[in-house]
């Protein structure tokens, strides 16, 4: 097995509200090694950004539990500065929305410039210009010299996102976190920025988390998954065994949602409910087993924990021993993985 670039032990990220925290991250404890791209995924509000964002220490005012191990140091205690030394140059950030993470009023070449900047202060004006065009040419965007003059409304959301990407890689980071970084993105743009990813792991030998709710994108670019639901991992394995032995009951009704083309009649499964929010989540239990009625409350356990059930397959509660799908409803094997 490869070295860990990153371990995560017991974090917990809690937000007050009123006169309460309350944890949108709940004890999660996760390795990713280097040339290794961990995806995290799970519907919107399971708590998989609040944890990007936590291990890139990026919350003003969260209150942030546990170690967040990187390299081998704890970074959840260290101050602004610190941080700042490492951020933009060991550890790099691709956020969600591209619009909102480019300045409107500076161009694109002085935006990457600026990164390189801040951590190599002896970097000349000519080099500088000539790291950033190379930047650009390599996340493939066309007329590189003159979009170095441009200024972000002037550019696509696919090239906004490009230049995002450039940013992040700008000085070769360890770890790179790419939080839902093809969203708002068309299928033709989506494809080349995830085999970008892809390239850019494979040559730097970064660890990679991808953050993402689309299991095509998970079944082509992860080596491992973790299963995020209502702050809790509930699963993690190898991207094989996820998609071939899914186990919790999370996971096999997220797997049941997606479309196939195996039958034109065959009717979407749809999970009851909604992720509770952050105030009325359960605290104790199986966070799932509102979701999934007809399961016996037996089959749960009072204090669900991860359970090792073969060589690095993880699965929280007991209830996936039980689980099956109401009605006679067929579970569909998304066999995506080529």
């Amino acid at each position: 097995m490869s070295e860990p670039i990153l371990e995560i032990n017991h974090l917990t990220t809690s937000f007050r509200i009123k006169d309460e925290h309350y944890a949108a991250v709940d004890d999660v404890s996760l390795t990713v090694n280097k040339n290794e791209l961990l995806a995290i995924v799970g519907e919107s509000g399971c708590g998989k950004s609040a944890l990007a964002f936590s291990i890139m220490r990026l919350h003003n005012r969260a209150k942030i539990e546990g170690e967040i191990k990187f390299k081998g140091q704890n970074i959840a205690g260290f101050n602004t500065s610190q941080l700042n030394a490492l951020r933009g140059k060991d550890m790099g950030m691709i956020f969600q929305d591209p619009l909102t993470a480019l300045n409107p009023l500076m161009m694109i070449g002085d935006q990457i410039g600026e990164i390189l900047l801040i951590h190599n202060k002896n970097l000349s004006v000519n080099k500088r210009k000539g790291r950033v065009i190379e930047l650009l040419n390599k996340v493939g965007i066309p007329g590189a010299e003159h979009v170095y003059n441009q200024f972000p409304h002037e550019l696509s959301g696919g090239m906004r996102q490009r230049v995002v990407i450039a940013m992040a890689i700008a000085n070769n980071p360890e770890l790179l976190i790419a939080d839902e970084p093809t969203t708002a993105l068309d299928v033709t743009i989506q494809s080349q920025i995830l085999d970008l990813m892809k390239e850019l792991k494979e040559e730097s030998q970064a660890g990679v988390i991808l953050i993402t709710h689309d299991l095509g994108v998970v079944a082509e670019m992860a080596d491992r998954v973790a299963v995020m639901y209502a702050g809790q991992i509930v699963e993690i394995a190898d991207v094989y065994t996820l998609f071939e032995n899914p186990l919790h009951p999370y996971t096999r009704s997220l797997l049941n949602s997606v479309p196939t083309a195996n039958e034109e009649q065959s009717k979407l499964h749809v999970i009851q409910g909604v992720v509770p929010s952050l105030q009325n989540l359960p605290r104790e239990g199986c966070r799932f087993s509102a979701r999934i009625p007809w399961i016996s409350e037996s089959a749960h356990e009072k204090n669900p924990v991860l359970h090792e059930v073969s060589p690095g397959h993880f699965v929280r509660c007991t209830c996936y021993k039980d689980f099956h799908f109401p009605d006679g409803q067929k579970e569909e094997h998304n066999h995506v993985i080529s």
